[in-house]
């Protein structure tokens, strides 16, 4: 496949592209495709044999409002449909993350944000850093729920009753569609915290066992009960190496 330079009319834009670039990060764009034209000669746009983009649609929009008469082109017709499906979707693809250290030490921020890039401001990194999770105080608000108002089982009921029904399932099938069927119990979080904070020791150390209640969120964590987000879990352990925790 080789670059060629094509009449940006002849070019036609992808309807079904799942990427937009708007306002002032588009406006962006344009001014770096005006100071830095060469870029597209490095990163031309990709087509199929209908000249319809694969990659590069936003930039082919960029190109128009920059006021290119012609743009670097790559003519992929050696792609099926469900490659060139494929290929639109994995061209908009961000991998990885930013070292925003590294981009500091090393570029100028000013310039990073001229280039479209979102760097996060002073007091944004402040809070990154100092992201702190803390277990909730289950305390008594109001009257001791009934259990029987701690979740709903009608759907499941409804099931069980339908699955029994049925004479001729094999044993296996139905331990697994009746333990299938627990799935449809709704249960009532607020309920369920207000009558923990009613509850006996006893009982809330086996409501805390089952996660009906979070009050150890690592020993949630280790069990599967909770995932942290990348973002927070990374905040966390920064936090903790700055202080010298043990991790």
């Amino acid at each position: 496949m080789k670059v060629q330079r094509l009449p940006i009319g002849t070019l036609k834009p992808n309807p079904d592209n799942p990427r937009l670039i708007k306002d002032d990060k588009f406006k962006k764009l344009v001014a770096s495709i005006r100071s830095l034209p060469a870029m597209l000669e490095l990163r031309p746009i990709v087509v199929n044999a209908d000249l319809m983009v694969l990659g590069g649609n936003m930039r082919l929009k960029a190109c128009q409002a920059a006021g290119l008469k012609e743009v670097p082109v790559v003519i992929a017709n050696e792609l099926t449909e469900a490659q060139q499906a494929e290929f639109v979707i994995k061209d908009n693809v961000s991998f990885g993350e930013w070292e925003w250290d590294t981009l500091a030490n090393e570029w100028d921020t000013g310039d990073l944000s001229a280039w479209g890039l979102d760097v996060p401001t002073a007091e944004e990194e402040k809070e990154a850093y100092t992201s702190k999770i803390t277990a909730p105080t289950y305390e008594v608000t109001g009257a001791c729920p009934a259990v029987v108002d701690l979740l709903n089982d009608g759907k499941r009921n409804e099931l069980v009753a339908a699955i029994n029904a049925e004479s001729l399932l094999p044993a296996d099938v139905r331990n697994f569609l009746l333990n299938a069927a627990q799935r449809h119990v709704v249960f009532d979080y607020q309920a369920i915290a207000e009558y923990y904070a009613h509850a006996t020791p006893a009982v809330q150390r086996l409501m805390e066992a089952s996660a009906l209640v979070i009050i150890d969120f690592d020993a949630a964590i280790r069990g599967g009960f909770v995932r942290l987000s990348e973002e927070i879990h990374d905040a966390i352990l920064r936090d903790d190496l700055d202080h010298g925790a043990n991790v």
